[in-house]
């Protein structure tokens, strides 16, 4: 069953029953209120017969009595306590009240009994007559009237469940179709992008905070973002595989020249050699970057603690200078202690660092400080620089300044790039500041540790 139908169904089975309830309740509760009335009317008019006979003159005939107080569409009766009735007077219109079972009870009674499908009320009050005798003086009153009113009610109230059936047929299909319409111009939407490929966005004609206009948002925010997404991918992608190219040509052209040469020409061998290890291992760096660059940030396992920034560069460039046999200088204006991961800080460190010796030959300076309420590391080279133009675009993966001098230094414009996201993923901001032809400085602001 569709969910358009379902609300259709379920709201207008839900109303239908709430009104009938509501009716129901409303005509049992009158019927009640007038039966109970009637009943109390009656037991008066009993207690006043009653009253009237105690103060009976002895002259008087009790038949013209009762006849005196018998109740109009009624009838009154005097009963033995045999269960025989002595006196029965009985309205005209009413004779067949006289084949009213008979019987005698002990105790003042007073209920609604039916009769010939009609209410009636009974009411039997004890009384010793006048020759002693303990009898009762039973009065039965037809509720004809009643009956009609009530039949009357009846027909008024069924008439308008029915009536008000049709607004509640009305309004369910409007309110289904309300709550469906966005939910089917989704999958519509949805069905389309599958079929074309295309991201399409479903139309919010006019703004509004119900939570079917929040769905239309969320969808189109989430398109939104798998395309974005799709897009990076794609150029990523891209990106990848034409990075990848140029050493894979490489190594297939060497790896030609020596199926052909290699074994005549030594020269030619030890060339090829070294040309195929080059750029093997160029693509074994370039793929553990682009791995780290896949990771999403929940994977990088982040331990934040506090880290003397003294230590961390001093680790740093032992290790550094070891591997590449550069001059590194610390200099610390001031000891720092920062809140932050102690792995991931050296892991940028190692970056720009690297990144500082491809572009310069001079020594490279390390510089750590405070600034503000934020931990300083430096990183300050004196080599070609970036030009200004180029600064906010160094953070792209796969930009690079010039692309036959980073061919030459081994760059694949990656290394920026994945300390940029390892920056943001551990809450540090990475700057650059440099002068073409001077050198750069790249900066590193951390948080103390009583401003985290």
């Amino acid at each position: 069953m569709k969910l358009h139908t379902k609300i259709n169904l379920y709201t207008s089975v839900m109303f239908i029953l709430l009104l009938v309830l509501i009716n129901s309740a409303i005509y049992f509760s009158f019927n009640r209120l007038m039966l109970n009335h009637e009943l109390e009317r009656s037991e008066a008019e009993a207690l006043k017969t009653v009253e009237g006979m105690n103060k009976m003159d002895s002259s008087i005939n009790m038949r013209d009595l009762l006849r005196a107080y018998m109740p109009v569409n009624g009838m009154v009766k005097i009963v033995d306590a045999n269960g025989k009735a002595d006196i029965t007077i009985t309205d005209p219109k009413q004779k067949h009240l006289i084949e009213m079972p008979t019987s005698y009870y002990r105790q003042e009674t007073k209920k609604i009994v039916q009769y010939k499908k009609l209410p009636h009320t009974f009411i039997s009050t004890p009384i010793i007559t006048k020759d002693g005798r303990i009898a009762n003086l039973q009065m039965t009153e037809s509720l004809d009237g009643t009956a009609h009113i009530l039949s009357i009610l009846r027909i008024v109230l069924i008439t308008i469940t029915f009536i008000a059936t049709i607004p509640v047929l009305l309004s369910s299909r409007i309110l289904s179709n309300f709550i469906s319409r966005p939910i089917l111009s989704i999958i519509e939407t949805m069905a389309e992008i599958r079929k074309s490929g295309k991201y399409n966005r479903i139309s919010l004609p006019k703004k509004s905070n119900d939570e079917l206009s929040l769905m239309g948002e969320t969808f189109n925010a989430m398109i939104d973002q798998l395309e974005t997404n799709y897009e990076r991918q794609e150029q990523f992608v891209m990106s990848a595989s034409h990075e990848l190219k140029t050493p894979l040509t490489i190594i297939e052209s060497y790896a030609s020249l020596l199926k052909r040469r290699g074994l005549q020409q030594p020269d030619l061998f030890h060339e090829s050699v070294e040309a195929i290890h080059s750029e093997a291992v160029r693509m074994r760096e370039l793929t553990q970057q682009l791995l780290l660059l896949a990771k999403h940030e929940e994977k990088w396992n982040i331990v934040m603690q506090i880290v003397q920034l003294e230590e961390v560069a001093t680790d740093t460039i032992q290790s550094f200078g070891t591997a590449f046999g550069r001059e590194i200088v610390l200099n610390v204006k001031e000891r720092v202690t920062v809140y932050t991961d102690r792995q991931r800080l050296k892991h940028i460190l190692y970056i720009l660092m690297e990144n500082a010796c491809k572009y310069s030959d001079a020594p490279i300076t390390i510089q750590i400080n405070k600034e503000g309420d934020k931990g300083l590391i430096e990183i300050i080279d004196y080599g070609i620089g970036i030009p200004s133009s180029d600064i906010s675009k160094v953070f792209d993966r796969f930009y690079r300044v010039d692309t036959a001098r980073t061919r030459k230094t081994g760059g694949f414009g990656l290394g920026l790039s994945l300390a940029k996201e390892i920056a943001d993923v551990i809450n540090v901001q990475i700057k650059l500041l440099s002068e073409e032809g001077k050198g750069t400085t790249a900066q590193i602001h951390l948080h103390l540790p009583d401003s985290n």
